[in-house]
């Protein structure tokens, strides 16, 4: 169960929010989806519950037509692409990468493409062309070759950086204890980072603000956080969840032809 005293400077921030006649942009991105499970079910019908918009950042070389036929009918979930494998081609001494500098760059691009390919085929109706780096992060020098893929944009972790070489719509808000428990971090601490980037926004940032999900690893923590912030948000005049292809749009970066969040 939620923590009222926790959730109280959310309250605060959004009714500031609300005084000065602004609003909030939220997204929800949710990493590592593959195939339907329990857990997709769960994160699905409490977004849909909210009308809260989903993407779902898909591994395109461990996923297939099982998770295709469930999405049909979600017209609020879109797809990304989340690197090929989610496999981790970086040395023992180093942090997790997919997409990094320990292979040669046409053999990663090449699977990327491939990446792209597939899960437009999959998903015609609901495909973003957005790259999701497993973990998080790619090798730089890779960057400037996504558009001649088809990617519109990036999606990593973090404050976006201005005049980069492609267009970011990041996440700012991990909801899960990825160096301790493993499941859902407390609700103050994950209360104090959302009022943060509330106030970075308020002071005159016009980033939206993503919350990163996995839905694989969520346990009754994880679960009654999104639940709480889904209830508290959704209705507040302060904030809209938006989808992706809004966002994008927003940014002059149209999705594919066909496609909707």
């Amino acid at each position: 169960m939620s923590d009222g005293i926790a959730w109280a400077p959310l309250h605060r921030e959004l009714d500031r929010w609300q005084a000065a006649g602004r609003v909030a942009r939220f997204w929800l991105r949710d990493d590592d989806a593959v195939e339907p499970t329990q857990a997709l079910e769960t994160l699905m019908a409490l977004a849909r519950q909210s009308e809260v918009p989903l993407t779902l950042a898909v591994i395109p070389g461990l996923t297939g037509e099982a998770l295709a036929a469930r999405l049909v009918e979600d017209a609020a979930v879109a797809v990304a692409v989340h690197g090929w494998s989610h496999t981790n081609h970086a040395g023992p001494e180093r942090k997790k990468q997919e997409l990094g500098g320990d292979r040669p760059a046409g053999a990663v691009l090449g699977e990327l493409g491939e990446g792209f390919r597939l899960l437009e085929r999959l998903h015609p109706a609901r495909f973003l062309p957005v790259l999701v780096p497993p973990w998080n992060r790619i090798d730089a020098t890779l960057i400037p070759a996504l558009p001649g893929l088809g990617f519109a944009a990036l999606s990593v972790y973090g404050r976006a950086k201005q005049d980069g070489p492609m267009p970011l719509l990041n996440t700012h808000v991990d909801i899960i204890d990825w160096h301790g428990t493993r499941g859902g971090r407390s609700e103050a601490e994950l209360v104090a980072e959302l009022v943060a980037e509330l106030d970075d926004r308020f002071a005159g940032s016009d980033e939206p603000i993503g919350v990163l999900t996995h839905h694989l690893v969520h346990d009754a923590v994880a679960w009654d956080f999104l639940s709480a912030l889904f209830a508290m948000t959704a209705p507040h005049p302060a904030v809209c969840w938006s989808p992706a292809s809004a966002l994008l749009k927003a940014q002059g970066r149209e999705p594919v032809q066909g496609t909707r969040a």
